[in-house]
């Protein structure tokens, strides 16, 4: 549907055109699951003008950026407690103060490249290779983070910051540290990568700027190429999460009108969701409960903004306002989660934390942290005692091991760490139970075989019954739906629609599973749809919005016209989205004029990521569903122009092309495609599929077995490959090909179903009956499938 930035990793799922009429021809792009951060809000000044406050006279003024220093002469406590934290020393000038690695001829290889670290001029100079593969000198200009790694960016003359993908590993020498490292040590990373220093996965302008410094605006000129960002101070100061101070130094200095301001002291967003709360343990469960109930999704949602897996689009972020206003949050997507919402690749807080009792209890993130620091309020897991009584779980009939040993320390078996970029080793957020007898099932880690790696999960899940006398349940209970999921397995899309349809889980948890059932069951969503756009959290409506683009053109206008008006930017620009190809007069006029001013903003927040091919794309997608085939292939020449490699731009191009008859333009496009890129499956695959539909199938079938060999992860391509086979007259390898997706993906029902039906043609009943078995499994109120396994049964008795 549509990609994001390094949200985009996924391969382009293109729908195939039948062999022997199969399938419908359509080539659609990446469906990425994206979702959106919930919470409440506060008041705020100014977007795009001036704020009433209640009661008040006259318009509050616009707040402006006054600087940490304002701030520091008045809140000297904090501003001494901030000074040396992380926050402070996000992002700092090279200089031989900030810079901590060394500089002193010292060299470094990495896949046959040799880079030299040396000081010239009083600069930090690092020979590497270029964007070309060349060796030349580059000029160190920030120093980027300072433990347990530090980065370094490097200026580019199109205004670019790009960061080294060499680092200096800051920790102690007896811990490991002291030096150069890569952060893909097993990648080998040359300079045609994506990966490579110098590509758009290592720009600051884009990936990094917004959360390492305050009051970053991106500035792209897409007309020109070049980057023109600005930010008001160099590291995370103040006002990044106080939001601009004027109004309230206004206040503080009893300026003119200053009274307008005496209800909020002139404050961007209050950050006071603690003040006046208090946590009692129970001494029955030795849990404590919030007085007075609520959630601190302010606070929350303000760290999320970077302190989440996420995409901008837009830098005009308001404090207090809901988060979705200008990022998307990635949900509990297969590539970053386990299927139990442990963390799997680097997601960073918010999306664990979403998911946890504890964000469900009211906890914020400063009732553990103290975020002037940016340290624990309290050292290890004596952080978790003001809320647990030590009586009841610093003991062994709780822990079950030694007192001070690893397996009584709260933050190893409830929050276990995950290392990233090599030596960073994270937290999990989901502040979970352990569940050994989930990775028995399902596969997924355990905090018991991470300190027992010795032991199977078998013996931790025996260990824990044990102990318990039962298995333990704990608060998130979507894993078993999401790994069917995953694996396609019987009954998955109603496992998925009880996920939805539960009130008492995490809502990211609930979003997920519609982005799944859009996928996997129309009726199924189409049960849960009708709540599931009325849901209270954001997160959730949008993710109805994403999973219903699919839906019938009545069932979308139905559902989705209300979410038009939402009071979150993206849910409104989805469902605009979503509802595009719509034709005008199946709307009313207020709904039209609903759905253009929320596809307004879905193109703006596209170009304000003009950077990125994947943003490009997107506009092309919407261009073709509002049958605009102009503007489309304009939106798709400029991916391609910015990255001649990117694939889905050349399939959907492509078939663009074949769509107005211009068959010609689209082969040159596809084999340009495989020649930029020979190892991208979904090239090939598209090249495959377009030989087929010219009846070239000698031609199609070498493309065809490549895609299913480079993307073995795709069921459809080894399907599309086996049929193929059939079609050529090769029945054999045909039904090798689907054993092959059938080992992978046992439920795969278009495998199964062509697995049977090969299998019988070359009279291997015996073979069928196992795969007509899965089926019915898939199927169980078909009685055709019922009847072809009784057959089957019968003549393996015979």
């Amino acid at each position: 549907q549509h990609a994001e930035g390094l949200e985009a990793h996924l391969p382009v799922r293109a729908e195939v055109t039948a062999l022997r009429g199969r399938a419908a021809p359509a080539i659609a792009a990446v469906v990425v699951l994206l979702g959106l951060a919930a919470g409440g809000w506060w008041w705020h000044a100014g977007r795009p003008g001036p704020a009433w406050l209640p009661g008040a006279a006259a318009p509050v003024p616009t707040p402006r950026l006054v600087g940490g220093r304002a701030c520091g002469a008045c809140h000297q406590e904090a501003e001494r407690a901030w000074r040396g934290s992380h926050h402070d020393l996000a992002m700092q000038p090279a200089t031989e103060a900030t810079v901590l690695g060394d500089f002193n001829d010292a060299r470094f290889t990495y896949n046959g490249v040799t880079s030299t670290f040396s000081r010239r001029d009083g600069k930090h100079v690092v020979r590497t290779d270029g964007p070309d593969g060349q060796l030349r000198d580059y000029v160190v200009s920030y120093a980027f983070g300072v433990a347990p790694l530090q980065q370094y960016l490097i200026d580019f003359p199109d205004g670019r910051k790009q960061a080294l993908s060499i680092a200096w590993d800051s920790r102690p020498k007896d811990r490991g540290g002291q030096r150069w490292f890569h952060l893909y040590p097993e990648e080998k990373v040359t300079f045609r990568d994506e990966l490579h220093w110098t590509a758009r996965s290592q720009n600051w302008n884009h990936m990094c700027a917004e959360c390492h410094s305050t009051g970053v605006r991106k500035g792209y000129d897409a007309q020109a190429g070049r980057f023109a960002t600005t930010y008001a101070e160099v590291n995370v100061s103040c006002e990044a999460c106080h939001g601009p101070g004027s109004n309230h130094v206004a206040w503080a200095r009893r300026e003119s009108g200053w009274r307008r301001l005496d209800g909020t002291k002139g404050l961007a967003i209050a950050l006071d969701e603690r003040r006046g709360v208090t946590w009692t343990i129970s001494g029955q469960t030795g849990n404590a409960a919030r007085t007075p109930p609520g959630r601190g999704d302010r606070e929350v949602e303000m760290c999320g903004r970077c302190h989440a897996r996420r995409s901008q689009f837009s830098d005009d972020y308001v404090h207090g306002r809901p988060l979705g206003d200008t990022h998307r949050v990635s949900l509990l997507e297969d590539r970053l989660y386990h299927p139990d919402g442990q963390i799997r690749d680097e997601v960073y807080e918010y999306g664990p934390f979403r998911q946890s009792r504890m964000f469900h209890a009211g906890v914020t993130c400063s009732d553990c942290h103290d975020p002037h620091r940016a340290k624990l309020r309290a050292a290890g897991a004596q952080v978790c005692a003001g809320c647990h009584a030590a009586q009841k779980y610093e003991v062994a009939t709780h822990h079950f091991h030694a007192a001070g040993s690893r397996g009584a320390d709260c933050l190893g078996c409830h929050m276990p760490t995950t290392t990233y970029m090599e030596v960073h080793a994270r937290r999990d957020h989901g502040l979970r139970v352990p569940r050994p007898d989930l990775s028995v099932t399902l596969g997924v880690p355990d905090a018991c075989t991470r300190c027992h790696a010795d032991r199977s999960a078998e013996w931790a899940a025996k260990q824990v019954q044990g102990w318990y006398g039962r298995a333990p349940r704990g608060y998130q209970r979507f894993a078993e739906a999401f790994s069917a999921t995953a694996v396609g397995l019987p009954g998955a899309a109603a496992q998925l629609a009880a996920v939805a349809r539960d009130g008492e889980q995490p809502a990211i948890a609930r979003a997920s599973a519609l982005i799944r059932l859009g996928l996997l069951d129309g009726r199924e969503l189409m049960a849960v749809a009708g709540a599931s756009v009325k849901d209270g959290d954001p997160l959730v409506r949008h993710a109805a919005a994403m999973a219903l683009a699919g839906a019938d053109t009545s069932q979308r206008i139905e559902l989705l016209a209300s979410l038009l008006a939402d009071p979150v930017r993206a849910v409104r620009m989805e469902a605009a989205r979503a509802l595009a190809g719509a034709p005008a007069e199946r709307l009313t006029p207020a709904q039209r004029e609903a759905r253009d001013r929320g596809l307004a903003e879905y193109i703006a927040g596209e170009r304000f990521n003009a950077d990125r091919p994947e943003s490009h794309l997107n506009l092309g997608l919407l261009y073709s569903a509002r049958r605009e085939p102009d503007l489309a292939e304009a939106a798709l020449r400029a991916a391609l122009a910015l990255d001649p490699r990117f694939a889905p731009a050349s399939v959907n191009l492509a078939d663009l092309y074949r769509a107005g008859g211009r068959d010609g333009d689209g082969e040159r496009v596809l084999r340009a495609a495989v020649r930029e890129d020979p190892g991208s499956g979904v090239a090939r695959h598209a090249l495959g599929l377009f030989l087929v539909r010219q009846k070239r199938l000698a031609e199609a079938l070498p493309e065809l077995e490549a895609a299913a060999r480079l993307a073995p992860e795709s069921p459809r391509y080894g399907y599309v490959h086996a049929v193929a086979l059939h079609d050529a007259g090769r029945p054999g390898p045909a039904l090798a090909a689907l054993g092959s997706v059938l080992a992978r993906r046992p439920y795969d029902a278009p495998a199964l179903e062509a697995y049977v039906a090969y299998a019988l043609e070359q009279g291997r009943a015996r073979d069928a009956l196992p795969h007509a078995r899965r089926l019915a499994e898939l199927h169980p109120a078909n009685a055709d499938i019922r009847r072809l396994v009784e057959r089957l049964e019968l003549a393996a008795r015979r």
